[in-house]
């Protein structure tokens, strides 16, 4: 079950330039989701990083790790993106093995590993080429927006 740019921005608060998902591609609900970022030499980020050799801020990939892992909580069920918020509470375990550059495909997929009083643990990674990129376990937690 896919899910585009316009169900992802219903979902997710993330706007230009920091809405990191593309595409989901398949998720089951209370258990993983797939999804993708298609990474441009247009991105924002890139003339600082580093101008004569593009490569993705690990910091980028954990973010986009972080918002697929907030679209499988949504889509899990229970949340309305109207009134919770998904935020990250911790990164553990981060590992990058391979740089992520302009033309690459980010390839990602999260899985829940723990679920407890709106506390979520998922465990998290990245491809890029077919190769890990990053993985990571993340810790996210919903609350109420602010009134």
């Amino acid at each position: 079950m896919t899910r585009g740019i316009r169900h992802i921005q219903q979902v997710l608060p993330h706007r230009f330039p920091f809405l990191l998902v593309d595409r989901v591609e398949d998720f089951r609900a209370n258990e993983w989701i797939r999804g993708f970022k298609n990474v441009t030499i247009n991105e924002p980020f890139f003339p600082g990083h580093f101008p004569e050799h593009p490569v993705l801020p690990g910091v980028m990939t954990l973010e986009a790790l972080s918002q697929l892992a907030g679209l499988l909580v949504y889509e899990s069920g229970g949340y309305d993106p109207e009134r919770d918020l998904f935020l990250l509470t911790g990164l553990d375990k981060v590992k990058f093995r391979r740089q992520v550059i302009p033309g690459d495909r980010l390839d990602m997929e999260c899985r829940i590993l723990q679920q407890k009083l709106g506390v979520w643990k998922q465990s998290a990674r990245a491809q890029a080429g077919g190769e890990l990129a990053c993985e990571a376990v993340i810790t996210a937690r919903v609350i109420r927006k602010a009134e």
